[in-house]
């Protein structure tokens, strides 16, 4: 394949590259949460699952909490500040929300394992 080749297939196909790359940084992101676990437990920290209330009642990770993403900022005065946050949800996007919510409001770290099921690790 030519770089002409090359070229003319990522101007086709560039929405598929950038959705790829997309989904990829977000697995090795969580991937690398999922690795500080042990740590991040030893420091305390506060394993929150955002998914809804009828969603976590179906099924969740031992040790975590539940405050659905459309609650959590009225509810931040029921987390900690000063031990670390995991956010979990179904896929990672809505604890992605949340960790910015919560850096947002002054929680610090702040990290986003992701799904829900990379908390049993």
């Amino acid at each position: 394949m030519t770089n002409l080749d090359f070229s003319q297939l990522l101007q086709e196909y560039w929405p598929l590259v950038l959705l790829v790359a997309w989904f990829g940084h977000k697995w090795l992101r969580a991937r690398r949460v999922v690795a500080l676990l042990p740590s991040l437990r030893q420091q305390g920290a506060v394993l929150l699952d955002v998914r809804s209330a009828a969603e976590f009642a179906s099924g969740n990770a031992p040790g975590t909490r539940n405050i659905p993403l459309s609650e959590l900022a009225a509810r931040l005065g029921e987390l900690p500040r000063n031990v670390p946050v995991v956010v979990c949800c179904a896929s990672g996007t809505r604890s992605g929300m949340a960790a910015l919510l919560l850096k947002k409001n002054g929680f610090v770290p702040v990290y986003n394992a992701g799904s829900w099921t990379a908390l049993n690790a």
